[in-house]
């Protein structure tokens, strides 16, 4: 089933504005593989809209394999997980790399996802992909994190605080996604679930579903919720975007004025009384402070 839609239709008839008339599932061409000029892509979807872009890459081939990938999540120092679900219990467990390749013949061949992040750092065919991304800005670039997943293999209903580019290398994935905001209805609720090893939404109730071939691609905005599940073994490139929290913007600007700061400058109070209150840290100290930063 490809291309369904389960709600939402009916919205955007009844809402005549430019915005909700945007269509969320759109053909590539040759000359245009965002399926429009990259000008209009970042006006009208970039951080705002979800976007299914068939045939982004036309006749695509994977340039990784499973069996190179897994191979992958065996080296030191790669970052690798294993999630698998138990339908029986409903259980998630997550398993974490560098995994040994002894791990790998008695898995099941069904519900498990092997995820290897800065497969672009690894390897020089898949770091050729983000070419593809010129009309980004490069540092806004994270890396490709790269999926392998059994048949039904997924790592559930989630939301990401970054931009994706979902790109289907190998084999079929079907995506369920709540554009609810998109359409001008209320977000949804992203709560998340207790006790699971991952964080699920507790509540997905998806607006668009459709199933990816080698080649599709699916953009979503941060915090839009989705869940992708194998319908055969396949492969899926995930091109993330640098979002960084204020928190680590902050933290790393404190890093970068301690790196430049001078060994030299110290704090000095050659001007010093006695205190009335030996364990109090008075004005004329903080005066100090800040003449020593």
């Amino acid at each position: 089933m490809r291309g369904v839609t389960l709600r939402g239709s009916d919205t955007m008839k009844k809402n005549p504005s430019r915005t909700a008339a945007l269509p969320f599932e759109i053909v590539a061409t040759r000359d245009q593989p965002l399926g429009m000029p990259a000008e209009r892509f970042l006006r009208d979807y970039w951080h705002k809209r979800p976007l299914l872009i068939r045939n982004a890459f036309p006749g695509f081939e994977t340039p990784l394999q499973p069996e190179d990938l897994a191979g992958l999540a065996c080296e030191e120092g790669v970052l690798a997980r294993m999630i698998s679900l138990d339908r029986a219990t409903g259980a998630w467990d997550v398993r974490t790399g560098p995994f040994q390749e002894e791990d790998f013949p008695g898995l099941p061949d069904h519900d498990w996802t092997l995820l290897v992040q800065d497969v672009d750092k690894w390897d020089a065919d898949v770091r050729e992909l983000l070419a593809q991304f010129r009309f980004l800005p490069r540092w806004r670039v994270d890396d490709i994190m790269i999926s392998f997943a059994a048949t039904g293999g997924s790592v559930g209903a989630h939301v990401d605080h970054y931009d994706v580019f979902l790109l289907q290398a190998q084999g079929e994935r079907r995506w369920m996604i709540d554009a609810s905001v998109a359409l001008g209805k209320p977000a949804p609720d992203l709560a998340f679930q207790e006790d699971v090893a991952i964080k699920l939404l507790q509540r997905f109730d998806p607006t668009h579903e459709w199933v990816l071939a080698p080649g599709d691609m699916l953009y979503l905005p941060p915090l839009v919720p989705h869940h992708g599940v194998a319908e055969n073994p396949c492969l899926t490139f995930s091109v993330g975007m640098r979002a960084p929290s204020s928190a680590e913007l902050i933290a790393d600007y404190l890093d970068t004025l301690v790196a430049d700061a001078d060994e030299a400058v110290r704090y000095h109070d050659e001007d010093l009384s006695p205190p009335q209150d030996p364990y109090e840290i008075d004005a004329r100290a903080m005066e100090r402070v800040v003449e020593a930063l």
